[in-house]
Parts: structure tokens; sequence; C-alpha cells
């Protein structure tokens, strides 16, 4: 199993993805400011990834601080604004972060090294329990796949980005173990090219058969018969099933129903976000135009033109066939039922 990140000597170990796949590289992480700028700069990424990292990141933070009182509240709450202004979009980063202040607020009492030890323990608890989870939401959705399946992604929301395991790809490996999984069509995502880069290399390693396109193939391969369904994860859904996902999953989602496939969204309940009761709520991060511009330092395009550059769309609700979490499949109407789940994951 991919190991993401590690804590060792008051220290966090993260995997650095910008580097893959041409190289594995593993960065040490000393202080919450490096943990925040690895997770702005995409060296860490992917929803469930992020909260886990953050929640690891707030523990450094009190592993040399010795505040008490009042000054240790404070610090506690700059702390965790400086993690919750990371990226914008993904809900399981305020919901890590808000574990984290439970335990802290429980804990305040408590020596420096007793708390910073709990805060610790809480992240850990965190990273251990985002493996079986999507362990177990691959157990549930590869029930939605039959044998010789040829599935289409976007993005990665594999094990990289994540614990271990994965989500939609998570789906994918259950259904591989199972013998189900002829082709997976990666899609390699512009402009950063996770699918490319990352879960190509994930499947690579798996020896689960995949074939690169670029998303403008996507359609055109859909209408060759060769997809049989689209399974994508996601880093916010709204109570009435809208999605936030990589940009470019919505148009699967769209090319998906004209060509009448199923559109399958992974993800923990940990990404139902209750409060918000429709997609267009949804903060949507924008980010650099150099990322649109230029790749990897080499300039693609007339290097001042204006960018537009969002880092996620919205798939409204009617274009999701069913969302697949860790206690099973949830279909049309979600309203009710994403209410209900989301609570779990509280």
């Amino acid at each position: 199993m991919i190991r993401n990140l590690y804590y060792e000597d008051q220290a966090l170990m993260i995997l650095n993805q910008n580097c893959l796949p041409e190289e594995l590289v593993y960065e040490k992480c000393e202080s919450p400011e490096e943990v925040v700028a690895a997770i702005k700069g995409l060296k860490v990424r992917g929803a469930p990834l992020i909260g886990v990292t953050a929640a690891f990141g707030l523990a450094m933070a009190f592993s040399s601080y010795s505040g008490t009182g009042e000054l240790r509240d404070a610090y506690f709450s700059r702390m965790k604004e400086l993690f919750a202004a990371s990226r914008p979009t993904a809900v399981n980063l305020f919901w890590a972060l808000a574990r984290m202040e439970r335990v802290y607020r429980e804990n305040r009492h408590l020596s420096p090294e007793e708390l910073a030890n709990r805060l610790r323990r809480e992240a850990q608890n965190l990273y251990e329990e985002d493996i079986r989870v999507n362990e177990a939401i691959g157990e549930q959705g590869q029930e939605l796949l039959g044998e010789g399946s040829r599935v289409m992604t976007i993005c990665n929301a594999g094990a990289l980005a994540t614990c271990g395991y994965g989500t939609a790809l998570g789906v994918i490996r259950s259904a591989a173990q199972r013998n189900k999984i002829e082709m997976v069509w990666a899609c390699e995502t512009r402009p950063v090219l996770q699918g490319s880069r990352l879960t190509v290399w994930e499947l690579w390693q798996d020896k689960i058969p995949v074939t690169l396109l670029t998303d403008n193939m996507a359609g055109y391969t859909m209408s060759l018969g060769k997809v049989d369904a689209v399974i994508t994860g996601a880093d916010r859904i709204a109570a009435n099933g809208d999605t936030a996902n990589k940009i470019g999953t919505y148009s699967l989602a769209v090319l998906a129903r004209y060509h009448g496939i199923p559109f399958y969204v992974a993800a923990p309940l940990s990404t139902f976000d209750w409060n918000i009761e429709q997609g267009g709520e949804i903060p949507i991060e924008e980010r650099s135009a150099e990322e649109v511009r230029t790749i990897k330092g080499s300039c693609l395009t007339v290097p001042a033109v204006d960018v537009f550059n969002p880092a996620f769309d919205i798939t409204p609700e009617h274009l999701i066939t069913a969302i697949i979490c860790e206690k099973g499949i949830i279909r049309p109407p979600f309203g009710s039922a994403i209410k209900i789940w989301g609570r779990e994951g509280e």
C-alpha cells in the first residue's frame, strides 16, 4: 500500500506528489507552516488526505508549544485557521479540524506534552479510520460493476488522494480483485495532470489495465461503446446531492447521461456537507494562471494571456446515478438520505 505520510521524530514526512511519477520523494515538514505550504502547493492533495494531513499538522503545532490557559486557546484557534485557509473546497479538511478541536477542548487542561500526545493520537486515528472507510467504499461499490467492466475516471481518487486504497480507485481495486475490470480509462486531468501522473502510476503499480486519454477524448470514447461506467471521487457533496469534484467532472457527467452510461460518485461520509443545501453554495477554489500557461516550467501559450483556472466544478445531482459511501449505495432522490447519513460522518 502506498504510504503517503507518517509522523517521525516530531516531524511529518510526506510523499511529494508533484514529483510523481518520475521520482518517489519524501519530504520532512518540521513546522505547521511547512505542512500548510505542502497542502497549498499540491505536494499533498485529495480531500481525505488533506484533512488528515492538516490534523497531523495541527498536532505538530503543539509538540513544542508550552503555553496554557487563554494563550493556549488563542494559539489553537490561530493554528486551526491557518490550516482552514489552505484549501477552501474540500470539506474533509474542516471535518478533520473539527474532530481535532473536540479533542483539544476535552484535553486542554492537560500538560503540554500530554495534550500534544492526545492530538497526535487523534490524527493517527483519523489516518487509520480513513483506510478502513476506503476499503468499505470499495466493497460497496464493486457490487455495481459486472465482469469485463470498462470504467472511466478523472483526476486521482486513489491511495494517493487518501490515506490508502482510495475512493473511486478503491471501487476499481475491489472490482479488480474479483477480475471484473477489463479497462480503466484515465482522463489526464488538465491542468495539473493528476490523472496521467498519479492515477496511471497507481494502476500501473497494481497491474490494473489502464489506458490514458486526454480530457477532450472522453465523449468520443463513450460514443464508441467502450465505457460501461464512470466513477469519480468528490471534494464536497451538498445536502441535495450536488457534488464538487475536480474540474472536468461535470463534463463527464453530461457526456455519460447523453450516452446512457451510469455515473457514480465514491466518497466517505465526511465529504457530505449537510449545512450546504445545493452546489451553488460550495466555494470553488481558483488557482494560479501559471498552472494553465505552463507545464513543468515550459510555456504553452502567450505568457501574458488571461487565464480562468477553477480547480473544481459542480455536478448537479440529477446527473448522478448513485453515491457510494462506506455504509452503502445512496440512490436518488438524495436529499433526505444524505442529511441522515451525512450526520453519521460528523
